[in-house]
């Protein structure tokens, strides 16, 4: 009779702290599952299994151990609740990397799940990288971007992991969690699970659900006042030298009722007895739990770590937001503010082509290919990313010509000179193959050393792909992510002060007027696509851009020269003081001195070759 009794009405974390075993490979601290570790993830598990929820949205810090609570998710519908079950990655690479590195460790370590999923064998289809069955289910591991895998046969458990990094569209079929949703329309005992860390206000799809949700919010009570309260970033101090100098190891927490200061330790032991309590009730009407999960309630992070990692981000948007994207959890709001081109004119500096800044340790370029010239720009590295224009070239003619092309190799093999003396030239230029000159683009960087194809493509890409592609002729060509390289070059724009990430550029010549309008000739403008929102820098009509476009590519040839500026350039040593004048008994003593007798000779036994050395009598003699 015992074959017949039902299981145990387990939750999620129960049947976790039962049963789950972490991985050594997949885990930093491996052996058995402890939901009092990070008390915060017993109620995004326990949600999974509450008859009145039907979807649970997590927005998410990175390092707060929500990739083991997926597991546990996944680990618990296969044991105790089997059923069909879809989990999406944003690409199918993603996905078999997930099942590989966490799904398949999970699966042999747990001693519950051993037996449910048949050993993988090269020639069994029911146990592969994107497919497993199990008694009573089967699990299926998709991409974001494959069409096919979000359409075909209908699931009751979705579980959409880092939705923000999803494609918008899933090929010509739509939103992607739209596609999903879809295939759990006939079950009444469905459940979704959705979960990423944020990206940009605005176009986030994770901070969307979560907005649509009843928004749960992680309260803890301070240890002296026993006052609950949100952790938020403002209430994170630290102490301050004499010199101004920010002391990121005397970070703390101040309560923001009795205003006691909680160490670390203080920390981790309020957050061991918090609890989640939902604040908009719009959304529980919906049966939609959302969960905001920040770093600061997180057992593995320091607060003096995420005060270093701030200090170290709030000068330069690209860091900032990355910094607030993984640490806080929240959307990062982009600056709206347009950088005027009259702003920028009365930054010149005095320097010029045989006068360039000491601080420029290299250069680089880029080049933009039009009908019937071409324009390229030189630019100077120095320490973090400070960057000095050195020279802009319009070169016309038509690029299907060769004498186009010598002009650019006069250019590129000049000589430039720093102040010091020092001679240099173009370390690495990126040209622009993405127009109708192509093949020759291609055939000039061929035949050159230090020069490189590159072709540009939208969207959140790194601004240096590190990898070549081939094009159908057998070329090879460098992928750019140039709307993260304006992000880039638009923020450090911003800067006001000469240091890292400051932008310089020389009075006259080809910096005038019209050079920094094409600089700042492009906006960010939000689009949507199936409902969902995504950015694109825009062009308006009758503006041009070549000189936005030739610094991007200059940017992406200094992302890929394997060199470190994070360091400033060493002092030269002061001169050595002048010997003192000799005195007249100094001088007598001097000349009296009978010079040591010079060492009697040193006969060589051997002549050397390489790493052999010939013995050889005669030549000793």
């Amino acid at each position: 009779m015992a074959g017949f009794a039902p299981p145990p009405m387990l939750t999620v974390s129960e049947w976790a702290d039962r049963e789950r075993i972490l991985s050594p490979e997949a885990s930093a601290e491996a052996g058995r599952w402890d939901t009092a570790r990070a008390e915060y993830l017993r109620g995004v598990m326990d949600a999974m299994t509450t008859p009145a929820v039907r979807c649970v949205v997590v927005a998410k810090a990175s390092q707060v151990g929500y990739t083991e609570c997926l597991g546990n998710i996944v680990g618990y519908f296969v044991d105790q609740d089997p059923g069909s079950m879809l989990v999406v990655q944003p690409t199918v690479e993603m996905g078999e990397a997930w099942s590989k590195d966490r799904l398949v460790p999970m699966l042999r370590d747990t001693p519950r799940l051993a037996g449910k999923v048949s050993a993988p064998q090269s020639r069994d289809a029911s146990n592969t990288l994107r497919q497993k069955q199990f008694p009573g289910g089967r699990l299926a591991i998709v991409g974001a971007n494959s069409p096919a895998g979000l359409a075909s046969r209908p699931v009751r458990i979705v579980l959409a992991d880092e939705v923000d990094r999803w494609p918008v569209s899933a090929g010509s079929e739509g939103d992607p969690l739209a596609l999903a949703a879809k295939r759990q329309a006939t079950f009444w005992n469905r459940k979704t699970l959705v979960g990423s860390t944020p990206t940009l206000k605005g176009t986030s799809v994770i901070w969307r659900e979560w907005l649509a949700s009843d928004q749960r919010k992680f309260f803890v009570p301070c240890p002296d006042c026993n006052e609950p309260q949100v952790l938020v970033w403002s209430n994170v101090r630290w102490d301050k030298a004499q010199s101004g100098k920010h002391l990121a190891g005397t970070a703390h927490y101040v309560c923001e009722h009795c205003g006691s200061i909680w160490t670390d330790a203080d920390r981790h032991d309020s957050v061991a007895r918090g609890h989640w309590r939902a604040t908009n009730a719009e959304g529980a009407a919906h049966g939609v739990a959302g969960f905001h999960i920040s770093a600061l309630i997180s057992p593995w992070v320091a607060l003096s770590d995420v005060v270093t990692e701030f200090l170290a981000a709030r000068k330069d948007a690209a860091l900032l937001q990355v910094w607030t994207n993984t640490v806080l959890g929240e959307p990062f709001e982009e600056e709206r503010e347009v950088v005027e081109a009259t702003s920028l004119m009365t930054r010149g500096e005095n320097y010029g082509l045989q006068s360039v800044p000491e601080t420029v340790r290299f250069l680089t370029a880029g080049v933009d290919t039009q009908g019937d010239r071409l324009e390229v720009q030189i630019v100077g590295w120095g320490p973090f990313e400070e960057s000095w224009a050195v020279r802009y070239a319009v070169l016309p003619g038509d690029p299907a010509q060769q004498y186009v092309w010598d002009q650019l190799d006069a250019v590129l093999r000049e000589t430039y000179c720093r102040e010091d003396g020092r001679e240099m030239r173009v370390r690495l230029t990126a040209i622009d193959s993405g127009g109708h000159h192509a093949h020759a683009v291609h055939s000039y960087c061929r035949r050159r050393k230090g020069v490189v194809a590159v072709r540009g493509v939208a969207g959140a890409k790194p601004i240096w792909s590190g990898r070549a592609s081939k094009t159908k002729a057998g070329y090879r060509v460098f992928w750019v992510g140039v709307d993260t390289a304006k992000d880039v070059i638009y923020s450090r724009l911003r800067f006001t002060e000469p240091g890292p990430g400051y932008m310089h550029f020389p009075v006259g010549g080809m910096f005038g007027d019209e050079y920094f309008r094409q600089l700042t000739s492009e906006e960010v403008q939000t689009r949507y696509s199936e409902g969902r929102p995504y950015r694109v820098w825009m062009l308006p009509g009758g503006r041009r851009n070549e000189a936005l476009d030739t610094a991007v590519y200059a940017l992406a040839a200094r992302q890929a020269l394997p060199y470190r500026l994070d360091t400033a350039a060493p002092k030269p040593r002061p001169p050595a003081p002048p010997p003192a004048p000799l005195t007249a008994d100094e001088f007598v003593a001097l000349a009296e001195k009978v010079p040591p007798a010079p060492p009697p000779p040193q006969y060589r036994t051997g002549l050397r070759r390489g790493r052999m050395i010939v013995r050889s009598s005669f030549l000793a003699r």
